[in-house]
């Protein structure tokens, strides 16, 4: 005899996680050594849930755009494997690091190959290999934001980029090593520009949960019926997302949450249940891991009430 399996009432969901995760939303970090990021207020909270079948709910700040910073990582990622393939892992591997995502230390003594894309060596050289196909990597990326989203007027934030390149003294460093090891094959100049201006693409915690729809589906945008990725590439990124998306502690992120997601240091994660939805949670509050402080409990009562991760 069959269960009837009910859905969760995600609007009432959201609308108890936001009551819930307030007292959070006044702790944590901005990031600070971002000067452009350093005056954001730390007490705001957005979330957003995309069903597949074209359904929204969203509570507090989700219609509010901000800084996007390593979630830009997941779509650079996307559009170098579409170019390269299984190839990508030639330059960058697909391990977690146990260390700091700005760390120069596994660099040495692993000959320039960054263990995972999600660390910052790692995006430098997927942000190279975009390079050598396109006359601006950082264009390219935006571009797939306004395709995957349907948004015509998605944009960077010029201060934030120009804020985070006059401050980007260890990428440069972590990008000059691999120069010395021949992982990088363009300009470091060129490099570090697009890295920091796709970093700064500015969106919303509703933009973004439809954007990431196409990982929850496996690889094909819904509604377009476009196919990014076979279902087996798609698989193989929300992998690497669940081991290696949330900095150092992506083994607590699954433990507690137990999806694949891609924080960044702006504040926010997006989120995917495979074959089901994507989300998206901003809260600029950081924790020690770069991570959102409110947003990781947000994320982690989600999977609790709706009975809903891969586990």
């Amino acid at each position: 005899m069959s269960v009837a399996v009910h859905e969760p009432d995600y609007a009432q969901i959201l609308s108890a996680i936001a009551e819930q995760v307030a007292p959070l939303c006044k702790q944590g970090r901005v990031a600070d050594y971002i000067p452009s990021l350093a005056s954001v207020p730390v007490d705001q909270f957005g979330m957003a849930v995309q069903l597949l079948d074209g359904r929204r709910f969203s509570v507090g700040a989700a219609e509010q755009r901000f800084s996007i910073q390593s979630i830009s990582k997941l779509f650079s990622l996307t559009l170098a494997f579409r170019l390269l393939g299984d190839a990508v892992w030639q330059r960058v591997g697909r391990e977690p690091s146990g260390n700091p995502f700005n760390s120069l230390v596994q660099l040495e003594y692993e000959q320039g190959k960054p263990r995972n894309p999600f660390v910052n060596a790692g995006a430098l050289v997927v942000t190279d290999i975009l390079c050598q196909h396109h006359a601006q990597a950082e264009v390219a990326v935006l571009q797939f934001m306004r395709r995957l989203t349907g948004i015509a007027d998605l944009n960077l934030d010029a201060e934030v980029a120009r804020s985070e390149l006059d401050t980007s003294f260890r990428n440069a460093a972590m990008a000059n090593f691999m120069k010395a090891f021949g992982n990088l094959r363009a300009p470091v100049d060129a490099v570090l520009r697009s890295y920091c201006h796709q970093c700064a693409i500015a969106m919303s915690c509703s933009e973004l949960a439809h954007a990431g729809l196409f990982l929850a589906n496996g690889g094909v945008i819904p509604g377009s019926g476009e196919r990014l990725l076979t279902t087996s590439e798609a698989k193989r990124l929300n992998a690497v997302l669940l081991t290696c998306g949330t900095y150092d502690a992506a083994g607590d992120f699954a433990y507690r949450v137990g999806l694949p997601a891609k924080s960044g240091v702006g504040g926010g994660i997006l989120a995917v249940v495979p074959g089901i939805l994507s989300v998206c949670v901003w809260s600029p509050g950081l924790d020690s891991n770069g991570n959102s402080l409110a947003g990781t409990q947000a994320l982690e009562l989600f999977t609790t009430l709706c009975e809903n991760s891969i586990f």
